[in-house]
């Protein structure tokens, strides 16, 4: 009778916790394709995110970091690529557009006062060196829209690095 009850009273504490826990969407930026190619470490270097803090906007056409050759196989998504070296340093890459406004003609922002992202539309904030892309306030945390992130590592054809979908 004992380990019925503790069995039930942890069902339940199981139950909750499901309950209670958010789901952050962070698929809602139409699917776009997306490859920007680092293929030494000094690409990476000069033209990605080297350390913590760091970010870089990659939009096709309109503004990459200086001196990076934009390739016809190069794809930035939908709105553009936002490249940052999380708080440990390691890369992390999202997709530029808002998921509020779902539009590529309206991107997020890095505030560099508070370490976060912004649309300068709704006004949603979002934690792009920790945290994932996760809403913090705005229509976003309200409807847990998150950002859409993209992979960053080793590339399949020897380059140094690849952001892609």
């Amino acid at each position: 009778m004992e380990l019925n009850w503790k069995f039930g009273v942890s069902l339940i504490a199981g139950l909750l916790m499901l309950a209670a826990c958010n789901h952050v969407d962070d698929k809602r930026t139409p699917p776009a394709p997306v490859w920007i190619s680092f293929n030494t470490e000094h690409d990476w270097t000069e033209y990605g995110t080297p350390g913590a803090l760091d970010h870089k906007t990659f939009i096709k056409g309109v503004t990459v970091p200086g001196g990076l050759p934009q390739t016809a196989l190069m794809q930035t998504g939908f709105g553009g690529v936002l490249l940052v070296g999380d708080i440990n340093g390691d890369p992390v890459a999202y997709d530029l557009a808002c998921p509020v406004e779902n539009s590529k003609d309206v991107i997020i922002k890095v505030d560099g006062d508070t370490n976060d992202a912004y649309c300068p539309k709704c006004r949603s904030r979002y934690a792009i060196f920790s945290n994932y892309g996760h809403p913090l306030s705005g229509p976003a945390s309200e409807s847990d829209y998150g950002l859409t992130k993209y992979w960053v590592g080793p590339g399949p054809n020897g380059e140094f690095r690849v952001i892609t979908r």
